[in-house]
């Protein structure tokens, strides 16, 4: 697939890179701003580029005929985000049954613009004691990939404000569904 992925992209003129140290082999990683159903395609077109092997979660309604079984195939895991207090937990101690392990979250949820993010991602983080990694799909400059390897403190408020900081100028496929960060 990454022979597929890099032509796909080299076409599309986009530039994907992986700046975690590649002895992280457990992490959370978000990818923010989410605004397209193709940034799940760009998503794994990088993924397959920088040969991480990340499990992305999606909305349960997502995974309809035919194209519940091409997402199962994929790998990718649906979430029932009425239930997601139980879905927090459940995926936090997945990542005790693993060596290795890269579980991909939209911290907004949603692919229309929210006022804020939701923290699902931070609490499995702290709970599995893994650290996020920062990706991007920066359209507008069509670059993405894992930028950046936060550990979480505990003390969310902080450690949100830094991790949307990170996302100030960074451009969704659709910008007016994104969020602005001052």
């Amino acid at each position: 697939m990454k022979t597929i992925s890099d032509l796909l992209l080299r076409i599309a003129g986009w530039k994907i890179d992986n700046e975690i140290p590649s002895n992280i082999n457990k992490a959370v990683i978000i990818v923010a701003p989410h605004s397209s159903y193709w940034d799940t395609v760009m998503g794994k077109l990088g993924f397959w580029h920088m040969e991480v092997d990340s499990k992305i979660l999606i909305k349960k309604e997502a995974f309809f005929w035919p194209f519940g079984i091409l997402l199962k195939a994929l790998g990718e895991m649906p979430v029932n985000r009425v239930n997601s207090g139980r879905l927090t937990d459940t995926v936090a101690r997945m990542f005790d049954d693993h060596d290795s392990l890269f579980i991909t979250i939209t911290p907004e949820g949603t692919r229309t613009l929210v006022k804020k993010w939701k923290l699902g991602f931070y609490h499995i983080a702290v709970s599995a004691n893994v650290p996020i990694i920062l990706g991007v799909l920066d359209y507008k400059n069509k670059i993405g990939g894992m930028k950046k390897l936060f550990y979480p403190t505990g003390d969310i408020k902080k450690d949100m404000k830094d991790i949307q900081s990170f996302y100030k100028g960074i451009e969704g496929k659709h910008p007016h569904r994104s969020m602005i960060f001052d």
